[in-house]
């Protein structure tokens, strides 16, 4: 359990399902409090009622769609009003739709940007003042392998995890003297509900299946990487191995593992 967290308000993005559900849970039973924000206002209700029955941290539920950049501002200034000061923020709100490049949608591709980019950006805005002005804070986000690694049929995903990443090392260099920590968490293929729409023929996760990450899994390695100096967390390790060699010899990785990549 992690410490070092109890007491902290804790907002997290895409609560209602998945990783966001488990480390909402994770972050309560270490007594934290915990800000639950998704579309599903139902879901987060839901949880809110079971956190609150379980733990001794409280827990808020609000209503957003992280793409509708014009309501963050207003909800995150009634988060500080109701809730008090937010010592981290887990920018876990996202999603993918696996398509070849030629017959992705534009709206699809606008879609992910939206949603797995700018409203993550939208979202850091909000906290970044407060935060550097008490020099002290945590800003997770929830980026990925393929953000580090792109595959077929995933060139607009992997593209908006790409941006995530590049934002968050260039924040966290902002940020490193001033005693605000900066997390890039890179999973892999998690076992939720996240391949109903990134996979709709299910042939991905059928190919994958075995190789899926434990979502408590997950969620347990970033809720104790909260408020420490942690630069990335890498899951699994073995594909993070892969994702390293790819930077060193793109070529060589793209030939031998040519069959794997085309699994979707």
């Amino acid at each position: 359990m992690n410490n070092r967290i109890q007491g902290k308000n804790i907002v997290i993005t895409g609560a209602s399902g998945g990783i966001g559900e488990r480390m909402a849970l994770n972050s309560a039973e270490a007594g934290a409090n915990v800000v639950l924000i998704a579309r599903n206002m139902d879901k987060l209700l839901a949880l809110k009622d079971s956190i609150e029955k379980k733990n001794t941290g409280r827990a808020w539920a609000y209503q957003l769609d992280v793409s509708q950049y014009d309501a963050i501002p207003p909800l995150f200034s009634k988060i500080k009003n109701e809730v008090g000061p937010i010592d981290i923020l887990i920018n876990n709100a996202g999603y993918g739709i696996f398509d070849e490049a030629y017959e992705a949608s534009f709206e699809d591709i606008k879609g992910m940007f939206d949603v797995n980019v700018l409203g993550l950006i939208r979202c850091t805005q909000q906290v970044l003042p407060d935060m550097q002005m008490k020099k002290s804070g945590h800003i997770v986000n929830i980026a990925s392998q393929a953000g580090k690694l792109a595959t077929p049929k995933s060139s607009a995903y992997s593209a908006s995890k790409h941006a995530v990443l590049g934002y968050t090392n260039s924040l966290r260099m902002e940020l490193s003297c001033i005693g605000v920590y900066v997390t890039a968490v890179n999973p892999g293929p998690i076992a939720t509900e996240f391949f109903t729409v990134a996979d709709s023929t299910g042939s991905y996760v059928k190919n994958v299946e075995k190789y899926m990450l434990d979502p408590d899994y997950v969620a347990e390695k970033v809720v104790s990487s909260l408020m420490s100096n942690t630069r990335e967390i890498n899951l699994p390790g073995w594909m993070n191995v892969g994702s390293v060699a790819y930077q060193l010899f793109p070529k060589l990785i793209e030939r031998l593992g040519k069959n794997a990549f085309f699994k979707k």
